[in-house]
Formats: C-alpha cells, sequence, structure tokens
C-alpha cells in the first residue's frame, strides 16, 4: 500500500522520509524542500529563455535523492512538479531513479511514466554531461 500524496499530507509524507543524519534543525529539512522551488524556478527559466542549467538542477536532484531516497523523490517532484514533469523526467532517468509508475497522487491511483514524454532539449543536453 502506498501512501497517499495531497496538500494537507505533502509535509508529513516528507518527514517520515526524510533521512539526513547530520540534520540538526528544523530549518535544514526545509531548506531541503525549498530545492523543489529552486527546480521549478530553473525549469521556468529554460521554458522561458531556453538556458539550461542542467549541472545545478542535477545537482538538487540528487540531494533530494540522497536525503528522501529513490522511491521518494520521484514522487515528491511529481506531486510538486506534475506539469513540467516532462522536464524533470530526463534527470529522473539519467540518475535511474525514473519509477514504471507512481501511485496514489492527488486522488490519482497509477501515472504510467512511459506515457511522459521528455523534453528533447534536456534530453540532448544531459547525454552531453
Amino acid at each position: 500500500m502506498h501512501d497517499q500524496l495531497t496538500n494537507e499530507t505533502f509535509l508529513l509524507y516528507c518527514a517520515k522520509h526524510y533521512n539526513n543524519p547530520q540534520c540538526a534543525e528544523t530549518s535544514e529539512f526545509f531548506e531541503d524542500l525549498n530545492r523543489i522551488k529552486y527546480i521549478k524556478k530553473l525549469i521556468t527559466r529554460y521554458r522561458l529563455t531556453n538556458e539550461l542549467k542542467e549541472r545545478l538542477i542535477l545537482n538538487h536532484i540528487i540531494i533530494l535523492n540522497n536525503v528522501f531516497g529513490p522511491h521518494v523523490t520521484p514522487r515528491i517532484l511529481y506531486f510538486k512538479l506534475a506539469s513540467d514533469f516532462k522536464y524533470v523526467k530526463p534527470f529522473l532517468v539519467l540518475l535511474m531513479i525514473c519509477p514504471d509508475k507512481l501511485y496514489n497522487i492527488n486522488n490519482q491511483q497509477v501515472i504510467e511514466m512511459d506515457l511522459i514524454e521528455m523534453d528533447q532539449g534536456i534530453v540532448d543536453a544531459l547525454r552531453n554531461i
């Protein structure tokens, strides 16, 4: 059974799965969660100006993966960035943490990752890393 992820359960879900032994204060937890906002801003900049900071986005996702794990990171990124997920998915594929399916997000039963296309500009940029 997968936890249902909604606006009401998001923070609790993230806190439950947060694993950072060096974290001494709750502010560090929120700093890590803010990485999702930074990714959103970087993707928005890419969509508007075609300027891609692929290494910075990759670093943010790696840190999220390190503290939340490979099962939780794609779920929280999809939950917060669903409309931009075609830009996020190539990074998850590169890091080999893109699941085949995501479960119980916003009352949807299953989200099939194969049905989400990937932005070709990002795919090309990541191939050059």
